[in-house]
């Protein structure tokens, strides 16, 4: 895809074997790109019907069968195209300067109307397919929605891409260096044309059938994205202060600190403890997916209060390293299948299918459609969703219509699932060297998105909300980031320092002459003599006091 527009070519035979070398596909792209720039903006935007892939399911599903309403037509015919390909390549015609600019790009794309029409990248996007997008300044990404695949298996693509890629090109400074797998294709560049089979390797374009009908949908579907982009804010943290070697150095789950820090963060701007979720693979049990890891415990809950009161440094370590063992411990159970929100979920599905096949049934006898909803396309709300006052007419209505009176079972009545089913922090470790971000966008319109990579000295963040002062929060996480190394580093000079001080004491000592060996060098004045370490100084420098608790200690008793 190319402002908006749809091309198509063939890379594989029948038998899965290449049959273009990476010359001629990067020729293609070219040729795509030159193109797409022919058609005048507000021509592209007519045809842009990558934006209907973003409606409410059912809007999308009703459109794909008017798309599709005449077997051999045209429109049909390209989305069959569309629908075979192995993933969408978007060609941005942007390039994104920030950290926060190019998140948004990657997670929804850009919204820029100039004199009326949507020239952003939001419509160059087809979401029912894994997407790899790639600006015009190099930057790229990958887009995927979640219903059919996770993180990590998206993250194995991504690695390999990003290992061969760097294996390419140590091969390109010695041709004997070693590739990540060697390819079971055969040379394409060596292959007999005549092999290839039934295939197109020069790029086409796709030309939908504009009818009335998509006409106006498409109008709908893109005024809706635009709300939905501008409704959400993105935000970025590149903490180069350390990462996950200092973590397991001072002896922390990477994971569990770095999930202490969100809930540190939100509460010292909120002054309260929120929902908070973070998924574990269960990839262990055959088709498992994840399960979710509540991060909220008692002991993490007395470390955040514990962390903005005026305490000794020591006492908050220690209730860091508890809340941090607790989780550690959580997310091991989880992932072992000893959660409870998968369960529960289940639960209530197999109580909702049961309602829902009893309603069904008894819409049946009355005449209704079996699902109780009206098409989104026909009727008065054409290509709205049904509004929520009318879904619960309908859902009284068939509950009426029962044969037997339902009442929700007390669980789910109670207050505390829609608690837990509301995630104010929403969060994803996808840790791994191959990604710069990993980002997605909140799932409570009062709650944060948080996807995080901890690296081996670094910490990547992309926060999301829908504007609820996201670059503050992205803040205070970092200076949480310093202060709580302050404190660390703290703790464990004064654990070390009886034992420095007693190595000073025995420089000071006379000793016999160890020959020219030892007694060469200057030695470095301010040194000999002290009973402190040259990294333990009496005032904290700069550095280590940015962040956010001003913490005593003995030799100044009060907070500034």
């Amino acid at each position: 895809m190319c402002r908006g527009q749809f091309y198509w070519f063939d890379v594989l035979d029948n038998n899965s074997d290449l049959i273009m070398s990476e010359k001629d596909i990067a020729l293609n792209l070219q040729a795509i790109v030159e193109d797409a720039q022919k058609t005048p903006i507000r021509e592209a935007a007519k045809g842009a019907l990558g934006v209907l892939s973003t409606e409410n399911r059912k809007v999308w599903a009703s459109l794909r069968d008017v798309l599709t309403r005449e077997e051999g037509s045209n429109n049909a015919n390209c989305l069959a195209i569309v629908d075979s390909a192995l993933f969408i390549l978007c060609l941005d015609c942007t390039s994104p300067q920030t950290g926060a600019d190019l998140c948004m790009n990657m997670l929804c794309g850009s919204n820029e109307v100039v004199d009326g029409v949507q020239v952003g990248t939001c419509t160059n996007r087809w979401y029912d397919k894994i997407q790899i997008i790639v600006c015009s300044n190099g930057s790229a990404g990958i887009n995927f929605e979640h219903t059919g695949v996770d993180g990590h298996t998206v993250l194995r693509m991504a690695s390999d891409v990003y290992t061969d890629t760097i294996l390419r090109f140590a091969r390109t400074i010695n041709g004997q260096a070693p590739s990540l797998w060697a390819s079971a294709s055969p040379d394409p560049s060596k292959r007999d044309p005549t092999s290839f089979g039934d295939v197109s390797t020069t790029p086409h374009k796709l030309e939908w059938t504009m009818i009335p009908e998509l006409n106006t949908a498409l109008r709908f579907a893109e005024t809706r994205l635009a709300d939905l982009i501008n409704q959400n804010e993105f935000q970025t943290l590149e903490f180069s202060g350390y990462g996950k070697n200092f973590m397991t150095s001072m002896g922390f789950s990477p994971d569990a600190f770095v999930q202490m820090a969100y809930q540190a963060a939100y509460y010292g701007l909120y002054g309260r403890v929120e929902c908070t979720y973070e998924p574990a693979m269960t990839k262990i049990f055959l088709h498992g997916r994840t399960e979710a890891v509540r991060s909220v415990t008692e002991e993490s809950v007395k470390f955040v209060k514990t962390f903005w009161a005026d305490v000794p440094a020591k006492e908050k370590v220690e209730t860091l390293k508890r809340a941090c063992q607790k989780h550690a411990a959580n997310t091991k159970d989880c992932a072992n299948g000893l959660g409870h929100d998968r369960h529960l979920y289940a639960l209530f599905c197999v109580w909702q299918r049961a309602l829902d096949d009893e309603g069904a049934e008894a819409a049946s006898s009355n005449g209704m459609s079996s699902s109780g909803y009206s098409s989104p396309v026909d009727g008065g709300s054409e290509f709205g969703s049904p509004s929520a006052s009318h879904a619960l007419a309908l859902t009284e209505e068939r509950l009426q219509s029962s044969r037997s009176p339902h009442t929700m079972p007390a669980i789910f009545a109670d207050a505390g699932w829609d608690k837990i089913n509301n995630a104010i922090l929403s969060t994803s470790n996808c840790g791994n060297p191959s990604l710069r971000q990993f980002g997605f966008g909140p799932t409570s319109g009062d709650g944060f998105g948080i996807g995080y990579i901890i690296k081996d000295e670094s910490i990547s963040i992309c926060a999301s909300s829908k504007h609820r002062q996201t670059k503050r929060f992205v803040n205070t996480l970092e200076n949480y980031f310093q202060e709580i190394r302050h404190l660390l580093r703290q703790t464990q000079r004064r654990a070390a320092s009886p034992k420095t001080s007693r190595a000073r004491e025995a420089e000071e000592r006379p000793h016999p002459s160890s020959g020219p060996v030892k007694s060469r060098g200057r030695a470095i004045p301010g040194v000999i003599g002290k009973s402190r370490t040259p990294d333990e100084s009496s005032s904290d420098t700069e550095e280590d006091m940015l962040g956010g608790c001003t913490t005593p200690t003995p030799e100044s008793p009060g907070g500034h």
